[in-house]
């Protein structure tokens, strides 16, 4: 139960995006050497988010398994009847280890970097009177950099990145010093 001076939380957001078993995972299908790292600091954000009553919001990629939705540049791995990464219904689209969807979250499928993107995420959060978003999880110069420019665009009020629960291919990629990592 939220006690009256965790109120100040009832208009933000977790929003978790993309810890995949085929991010964070060894084996993943497109593993971000970053991730597995931030597994215990995203379990802790999200267990911190629910006692205090926020929102949480699980933004996670699924793709058609013959690869139809996926961007150009990824087509090639969803060929030959292979299975792509994140195929809707395959073990690598599913959260990894620790991190479960619980009755109250909220989830949000996308097919592109911005957890906006061609999705209703922005008509959601609205509509549930949200107005501040902090964000966590993988990869920081695509799928988090891309919703974090997009909240400002959309003109959320406070748009927070959780560093140590965000992760990218490298350290350098992670703190900025490349701009983008395909």
């Amino acid at each position: 139960m939220m006690s009256s001076s965790d109120n100040k939380w009832k208009n933000t957001a977790l929003v978790v995006i993309d810890m995949q078993n085929d991010f964070i995972l060894q084996d993943g299908l497109m593993r971000v050497d970053g991730g597995q790292a931030i597994v215990p600091n995203v379990i802790k954000a999200v267990e911190v988010a629910r006692r205090r009553g926020i929102l949480v919001i699980w933004v996670v990629r699924e793709h058609d398994p013959l690869g139809r939705d996926v961007e150009l540049f990824r087509r090639h791995l969803y060929s030959g009847g292979k299975v792509g990464p994140t195929s809707k219904g395959s073990p690598g689209a599913e959260l990894v280890d620790g991190l479960v969807i619980m009755e109250g979250d909220y989830k949000v499928v996308k097919t592109r970097f911005s957890a906006f993107f061609a999705t209703h995420l922005n008509s959601f959060l609205k509509t549930t009177g949200i107005n501040s978003l902090v964000v966590i999880g993988v990869q920081t110069p695509n799928c988090i950099r891309q919703t974090v420019f997009d909240a400002v665009e959309l003109d959320y009020k406070h748009v927070t990145v959780i560093v140590d629960a965000t992760a990218a291919a490298s350290p350098d990629i992670h703190a900025g010093k490349h701009f983008l990592y395909l």
